[in-house]
């Protein structure tokens, strides 16, 4: 089985229909964040149950199609990462781990990003130095810093939050609202495991982080004290 293989495979599950739907959802016009991606119109469900079927393709055809502009085949490269990650040995996972981090032009999307940083990147930094973390929530690129907090939700299913609360203090005066979004949901996953922190974090945050940011973050708060959050009355 080769790439090319499953590309003429993809194209015959694709859909017009649904293609034009998501090129608006991932909003891919001009000026636009996903600006330029090309879907074909299969359903993520659809990919994901193919990853069982492919999960012996070589990491060569992987990378052919995490090179595509067709952004179905770079989530089903992906998938087939996160799959080969999780069940290869210590070799594998540095090999893959390094080749997600020398390809992220092509994770240019924010479902890329949510399908796999966590599942690679942050399941290999959870018991090794967190320093690229830092350096991916600098860059001057939309993706490595979603990829930078999103990586941490890794940690925080295993109550780790130091690295989070970190990367979200970095993050605070980003200019994109995917990164807020991003920030405030990773923050609400800490809530949801040690409300504690969340609240101290915020208490000394929430005054000037992004709106956006906020609202993700107190989401799940009762209605009277997320009003008071939003009214800068904590």
């Amino acid at each position: 089985m080769t790439a090319q293989d499953i590309q003429k495979r993809l194209k015959k599950l694709g859909n017009k229909e649904r293609a034009a739907i998501s090129q608006r959802f991932f909003k891919t016009g001009p000026g636009e964040y996903g600006e330029g991606d090309v879907f074909i119109g299969i359903r993520v469900p659809v990919l994901r149950a193919l990853v069982k079927e492919y999960a012996d393709l070589s990491v060569v055809q992987i990378l052919i199609l995490l090179r595509s502009h067709i952004h179905e085949e770079r989530l089903l490269a992906l998938l087939l990462l996160v799959d080969s990650f999780s069940q290869g040995d210590e070799a594998a996972r540095t090999s893959i781990f390094e080749l997600y981090l020398k390809h992220t032009e092509f994770i240019n999307n924010w479902d890329l990003v949510d399908s796999s940083a966590a599942q690679i990147v942050g399941a290999y930094l959870m018991d090794n130095g967190k320093a690229v973390l830092y350096r991916l929530a600098e860059s001057a690129n939309l993706w490595e810093r979603r990829i930078a907090i999103m990586s941490t939700f890794h940690f925080v299913k295993h109550h780790e939050f130091s690295e989070t609360l970190k990367i979200a203090k970095i993050l605070l005066f980003d200019r994109q609202d995917l990164i807020h979004k991003a920030t405030g949901w990773m923050l609400r996953e800490i809530g949801k495991r040690h409300l504690k922190t969340e609240e101290r974090f915020l208490k000394v945050h929430y005054k000037k982080m992004p709106r956006t940011m906020l609202r993700y973050a107190i989401e799940k708060f009762p209605e009277q004290k997320r009003q008071r959050y939003l009214k800068g009355r904590m």
